[in-house]
């Protein structure tokens, strides 16, 4: 019995252009968030998980559920909890029971917070753009545009199982 050939692929196949794509993609990705949480932790003593459930309180003045902040920051109920603790020992957010629903809570930041958030906010604004700044401006809103698209398919009732 022989052996199975492999089957060889070109470059110019649209699955090893997309597989390449993806890979390009999250390699970014990865390197973004890995300069961006350095930054954070080296400037606020910070992390990135932090500085998102920071930013979905800056979004939400009148504050959100936990359960909320675990779909939002797509992090784990959990996570949430912990970081909750961890910003409201700091006086970062505030946490009260739902009068209505004695077992839901809801987080808003102090206004402590938000000025803790706003420097945060300043200084990621800067960093992207920094990492940005090899782009010009018509190929970032190029890109922008490009990913927008991509993202459209990613909505669960489009993508495949």
């Amino acid at each position: 019995m022989t052996a199975p050939q492999r089957v060889q692929r070109t470059a110019d196949e649209p699955d090893h252009d997309a597989l390449r794509l993806w890979l390009r993609l999250f390699t970014c990705s990865t390197m973004i968030a890995q300069h961006v949480g350095s930054a954070l932790k080296r400037e606020f003593g910070s992390s990135l998980p932090r500085f998102d459930l920071l930013s979905q309180l800056d979004r939400a003045p009148g504050g959100l559920r936990m359960g909320e902040l675990s779909e939002r920051t797509l992090t784990t109920g959990g996570n949430v909890t912990w970081l909750v603790r961890a910003l409201e020992a700091e006086g970062f957010v505030s946490r009260r029971v739902v009068d209505s629903d004695r077992r839901a809570a809801v987080v808003r930041l102090t206004p402590a917070g938000r000025r803790h958030f706003a420097a945060m906010a300043r200084a990621h604004e800067r960093w992207i753009s920094t990492l940005f700044s090899v782009l010009s401006a018509a190929e970032r809103k190029e890109l922008h545009t490009l990913l927008g698209t991509a993202k459209q398919a990613f909505r669960p009732s489009r993508v495949p199982e």
